[in-house]
């Protein structure tokens, strides 16, 4: 039996449930290995208060969510060390795919957890995994040289087969997924199988989280959440998104001239409607959750069958509960609408990222038609399911007159949330090969942040001005752009 620490290095300052903490202490836990967590959302001198940042300029509606919470005055540093003399692990391990892969900080972890580790020496063996390790292995390692292993792929079982390995002292090129360091180089091992049965995993354990982690702001009222998955994977391939780094890692390389995957099923998979219910109503039951934050990346490819059946189970039931999911226009039809209040579903957000449907055609490889976004955003507002826009500044080649064109969509949508990101070059992506390319930004960029701030070099759309654009897109979007000039103007801007 092995101490495993698992570490979440997040610094939004807000709660947050990484899927990736709760799926793999589910399988250490069931192998006979002592978990626990160290999370350093909540330390003064470690967060970076995301919440007040996005209230502050509107993207998030005013909530008491702030007067809820309580930081910890400890040093980050002091309160790990206390963690590693108090629980004595053998492993630390942090960053991890699952649904939950780059919205909410979850792509700089490994850093993030690099460097909390470099301010608490010690000699424990670390572990990582997530998208920079999938995406590149010899050249993450190079990056992080202070952790010892790193996971390609999937890790839930290879973590669990990794961790057993190295206490039995058996060879390491056994286990598949494993990259590690060998004779001054880097050597990645065979790639494990995808996992096609996430039943397999275990009910996923969110009890390593405490209660504070649970409450969460949601338009305009404090809510008790957690980050779920129904489900992985899927079927698009948009040039900026990391799950075709995940798809070809894989080898699922073959796509559609509209830009979706040729055997899209052999990436899709989901949860049994069983063991979904069982999930929720036991974080009902036993953490008093009434907010599940699906991070499911298109909610409306989940097998048909298996929501129905979750429906059927959940209209039995009637638990107080509600869901916020993320679909594609195309997937919103009457039909949908209505299983989607069957299953509970308060909100949907939907990627929108730039008004021209040429530009996302041609240089994102999306292909959601602008009539079908906006029979998506009337449904929806019938069927009184909120509705949020996700929107991108920033992308390679965009220009200030993009921008202006996607808060005008945005305008006639008149959506009941908006969200705008800074464009992050994710690591393996087609657009960060391009704007790599184009000199927008280096090879690699360290403390990407897609909601905090933007790393670019374009002298197109420079760094002040698309600050200026994430500060002001909602005011615009609400109001109009009368405003444009003199907002301007008062912060030196032509």
């Amino acid at each position: 039996m092995a101490r495993v620490l698992l570490l979440n290095p997040g610094r939004w300052g807000r709660g947050i449930t990484p899927i990736w903490i709760a799926s793999h202490a589910a399988v250490l836990k069931s192998r006979g290995h002592e978990v626990q967590l160290f999370d350093a959302t909540f330390y003064r001198d470690w967060t970076q208060n995301e919440n007040a940042y996005n209230t502050a300029n509107l993207q998030y509606q005013p909530s008491p969510y702030e007067s809820m919470i309580r930081y910890d005055e400890t040093p980050v540093a002091d309160a790990m060390q206390a963690k590693l003399a108090a629980f004595r692990p053998d492993f630390i391990f942090w960053s991890a795919l699952s649904s939950h892969i780059h919205g909410e900080g979850e792509y700089a972890a490994i850093q993030f957890g690099h460097e909390l580790m470099r301010r608490v020496p010690n000699s424990i063996t670390k572990i990582s995994g997530g998208l920079q390790s999938t995406a590149a292995p010899a050249e993450t390692a190079e990056r992080f040289p202070d952790i010892d292993f790193f996971i390609g792929g999937e890790s839930e079982f290879v973590l669990a087969d990794l961790v057993e390995a190295l206490l039995a002292n058996r060879p390491l090129a056994d286990v598949a997924g494993v990259i590690r360091r060998e004779g001054g180089g880097v050597v990645s091992g065979a790639k494990q199988p995808i996992i096609h049965d996430l039943d397999a995993i275990g009910a996923y354990d969110y009890s390593l989280f405490d209660e504070q982690v649970l409450l969460r702001p949601y338009c305009g009222e404090v809510v008790r959440a957690v980050d779920y998955e129904l489900s992985r994977g899927c079927p698009f391939t948009c040039g900026y998104c990391v799950e075709t780094v995940i798809q070809r890692y894989y080898g699922l390389t073959e796509t559609t001239p509209r830009g979706a995957l040729r055997q899209p099923n052999r990436y899709l998979r989901h949860k049994s409607a069983d063991r979904i219910f069982a999930e929720i109503h036991g974080l009902y039951r036993d953490r008093d959750v009434r907010f599940i934050r699906c991070q499911d990346t298109n909610f409306l490819t989940i097998d048909r069958q298996t929501l129905q059946e979750l429906a059927a189970k959940f209209d039995a039931a009637d638990l107080p509960i509600r869901l916020y999911v993320e679909t594609r226009p195309e997937g919103i039809n009457a039909s949908t609408v209505a299983l989607l209040k069957r299953l509970k579903v308060d909100g949907v957000g939907m990627g929108i990222e730039l008004a021209t449907q040429d530009f996302r055609e041609s240089q994102l490889n999306r292909f959601s038609d602008q009539s079908a976004i906006e029979r998506a955003f009337r449904l929806l507002r019938e069927g009184g399911i909120r509705r949020t826009t996700y929107n991108i500044v920033g992308i390679p080649e965009q220009t200030e007159s993009s921008i202006l064109e996607t808060i005008a969509f945005n305008r006639a949508l008149d959506p009941d949330n908006v969200t705008v990101a800074f464009f992050s070059p994710y690591l393996g992506t087609e657009q960060q090969r391009r704007g790599t390319e184009k000199s927008y930004f280096l090879d690699y960029e360290f403390d990407l942040d897609s909601q905090l701030r933007t790393m670019t070099r374009h002298s197109v759309l420079p760094e002040k001005l698309l600050a200026f654009y994430k500060r002001h897109f909602v005011r615009l979007v609400r109001e109009g752009v009368a405003a444009l000039p003199g907002l301007k103007a008062a912060e030196g801007l032509s």
